[in-house]
């Protein structure tokens, strides 16, 4: 095939974009496809979490041991080792929840009919951060005081005076104000990229085919085999930003509860 005439075959191929995440209400009303997940995500934590301990026994069942299971995990390798063995317990259901609502929701990013990961919406993700931010940082007022916390976060120990008109205003905007942007940007970026990833493969590969012909008949199954591959990669992506989001969390929750900065 000419390779002008594949060029400019290249150019007619409209690439994925933020413009596939802006998706319509259902039946012309405001409710969307990311608001639907987010509801179904929370039950389905619940129905699990519920079923697991609705007939607890002694010697558990396969459900049972797989919801104690679950629960121990982000209990005892989030909870426990980060917040520490005195304070930990009261946030336990509060990072349970938020590890599994998370994982759930960036899941359905690889499931099929579903294929879209709700905190690939910036809005989703800067909702559940600020949720967080006012979490720990209630919690840091409420063991220190206002005054107490805010020096807690802003002055670090052991600095020489001459040095904190510096650094105070630095660690006041890293530690209150930009902790929530970092916290939601990290969620969103991962599931908008790996969803755009596997849209370019999937529908370039497709374009191939049909539109180029030639050589196109080879690489669009290449591309297609590629998205499979990086499909794998982004559950594991998935699993892993809800761990690193619950795992923040925890430590500003350590951060607010502790005596020293």
């Amino acid at each position: 095939m000419n390779p002008l005439a594949m060029v400019v075959k290249a150019d007619e191929f409209e690439a994925p974009g933020p413009s596939n995440f802006d998706l319509p209400g259902f039946f012309d009303s405001g409710v969307t496809k990311p608001m639907v997940l987010l509801v179904l995500a929370a039950a389905l934590v619940f129905a699990f979490f519920y079923l697991a301990i609705r007939r607890a026994t002694i010697v558990p069942g396969r459900l049972q041991y797989a919801g104690e299971s679950a629960y121990g995990m982000v209990r005892n390798s989030i909870a426990r080792d980060i917040i520490g063995g005195h304070d930990f317990r009261k946030f336990v259901p509060y990072l349970v929840t938020l590890f599994f609502f998370v994982l759930v929701n960036n899941l359905f990013g690889s499931i099929p009919f579903l294929q879209f990961p709700t905190f690939a919406r910036a809005s989703m993700a800067y909702a559940l951060a600020a949720m967080s931010w006012v979490l720990y940082n209630a919690v840091g007022i409420k063991r220190h005081g206002l005054v107490g916390y805010l020096k807690l976060q802003t002055v670090p120990s052991g600095v020489q005076a001459f040095m904190l008109p510096l650094l105070v205003p630095l660690e006041f905007f890293s530690n209150i104000l930009v902790r929530p942007v970092t916290l939601a940007l990290r969620l969103f970026a991962n599931m908008f990229a790996g969803h755009i990833l596997l849209l370019l493969f999937a529908t370039g590969g497709l374009y191939l085919i049909q539109h180029v012909g030639g050589i196109g008949y080879a690489a669009g199954p290449v591309a297609w085999v590629l998205s499979i591959a990086i499909g794998f990669l982004e559950i594991l992506v998935q699993f892993l930003q809800a761990y690193v989001f619950t795992l923040l969390n925890a430590m500003y929750l350590q951060g607010a509860l502790a005596d020293e900065h």
